[in-house]
């Protein structure tokens, strides 16, 4: 028997494509007030059905009733048909953030059918730099990050994103920076997310959580997920790279911190030239210390990375280095993955189609997953995340600095919606060069951020990836003739 949860999102694709059905679904998307545990909550049907299926008594108006049970039946029958556990799905819809995350997927449909991607009506998760203030001086920062910005946001205002936030259905927040945790307004944040049932993460370099108390306040707080950086496995080349001598024993510490009291963790690794010659030793690291997750950060040159672009890989290395971490996690107990899209196309390569990375994570063998792999859908920016910049400023990705709208003039809302970029990047037949015309498209993408770093068009190929090997030694050659006559040309 899979898992109910792979099964869950088939049956998704697989009913609720239906015209007849999706008329429910646009009834569900309204939101009523049902009588929970405590109180009377106001939620949309669908979170209402969610929160029944998972086994949590609720009183609805008989209307209402009705509506959940259906949308109930239809679910319960998906997942039974395709073999999936059911128990295991009241189990994971005992998650708020789960909920609100297959609620986003249904409204979704509603709205827009079965798409390939899958258009949202709202990211899965916004990745909040939450403050251009940092402790460190890291070589490859997209944020430049030093001194927090006069025009930061106000703890006012940041608690009215958080209340928008939960308005727009966002699953998630991942709180990044700059370092977020050193930030006097860090734990209130992650309080009033996870009060709402937001899944709270924070991506930091280990500083603060190196303190084992300090980790623990963060967690009574609600946050339930951390990402450590980690850019070399020996000390002294770690914190040559992040600029401040130490870092590397309290990233370690913070690590040591999250396994020990069960955290839900990873080691992020920036790969680079700087670092590639390290990945077995780094993977070695991370099993000594207990980590059980391991994402290598696709390079992306923007902020001070602009200043070591020499240190991105080349088409054939980042090639040979995804096929590597593929056969490493296959003879590995940990889990290894990549935020380059085209670890996507990899992993179905090398599996012979058994296997998908459809969100930077590996499937192993499921039919069920694997057919869902297009529907998920690669790259994710301006697609199943955006970025919020510490100011207000929204932005398809961390990498992409590129303005789309305030959200202290704009509704989150408004902008997901109506901005033109955003569109374009929900719409593969927007791509250009080969990454529109590739067979892989639906499972990779490209890396948008990266097209936008090197060709200062987010909708152009991917110059990272090995088909476009032509494209790269092209920018390669101009980039040399450039420095060489910088006048002439």
């Amino acid at each position: 028997m899979r898992g109910g949860v792979s099964a869950l999102l088939a049956s998704i694709k697989l009913f609720l494509g239906n015209p007849l059905i999706r008329i429910v679904l646009k009834h569900a998307i309204k939101k009523t007030s049902c009588l929970y545990t405590e109180d009377f909550e106001s939620h949309s049907i669908i979170y209402h059905a969610l929160t029944k299926y998972s086994g949590t008594e609720i009183y609805c108006p008989i209307g209402v009733e009705f509506s959940i049970d259906l949308i109930n039946i239809v679910i319960k029958l998906g997942v039974r048909i395709l073999g999936g556990d059911d128990k295991d799905v009241v189990e994971t819809l005992k998650d708020p953030a789960i909920r609100r995350g297959i609620e986003s997927v249904l409204k979704s449909i509603a709205l827009y059918g079965v798409t390939v991607p899958q258009k949202l009506s709202a990211p899965f998760m916004i990745v909040w730099n939450f403050t251009n203030m940092c402790n460190l001086r890291c070589l490859h920062c997209y944020q430049k990050a030093d001194r927090p910005l006069p025009s930061e946001l106000s703890l006012k205002e940041k608690l009215w994103i958080v209340e928008e936030f939960d308005e727009a259905g966002i699953a998630a927040i991942a709180l990044s920076g700059g370092e977020p945790t050193i930030h006097p307004d860090y734990l209130t944040i992650v309080k009033a997310a996870a009060k709402r049932g937001i899944y709270v993460a924070t991506a930091t370099n280990g500083w603060r959580f190196a303190d084992l108390d300090e980790l623990k306040k963060a967690v009574d707080a609600g946050l339930r997920y951390i990402e450590v950086s980690i850019d070399s496995a020996y000390m002294n080349r770690h914190d040559r790279f992040r600029g401040v001598e130490g870092s590397w024993n309290k990233a370690v510490k913070a690590l040591e911190n999250a396994v020990k009291i069960g955290l839900s963790h990873a080691m992020a690794v920036t790969i680079t030239k700087y670092n590639i010659d390290e990945v077995d030793d780094i993977l070695d690291l991370a099993e000594s210390i207990g980590v059980k997750r391991v994402v290598f950060f696709n390079f992306i040159p923007v902020g001070r990375g602009e200043d070591i672009v020499d240190i991105d890989l080349d088409p054939v290395e980042r090639e040979q280095f995804m096929r590597h971490i593929y056969r490493e996690m296959k003879r590995r107990k940990i889990e290894i993955y990549t935020t380059a899209p085209e670890y996507g196309r990899v992993v179905i390569q090398m599996s012979r189609g058994n296997e998908v990375a459809p969100t930077h994570f590996v499937a192993r063998g499921d039919v069920v997953t694997t057919a869902i792999a297009e529907f998920i859908g690669g790259c994710g920016a301006g697609r199943i995340y955006v970025a919020l910049q510490p100011d207000g400023v929204v932005a398809p990705c961390v990498f992409m600095p590129i303005n789309i709208g305030s959200i202290r003039y704009t509704s989150f809302k408004d902008i997901w919606d109506k901005n033109e970029l955003l569109l374009k990047l929900r719409d593969r037949d927007m791509l250009k060069g080969f990454c529109r015309m590739c067979p892989y498209r639906n499972a990779c993408g490209g890396c948008r951020a990266k097209a936008y770093a090197y060709l200062k068009d987010p909708l152009e190929s991917d110059p990272g990836c090995i088909y476009n090997l032509k494209l790269y030694k092209n920018i390669k050659y101009r980039e040399e003739l450039l420095s060489n006559y910088p006048i002439s040309l």
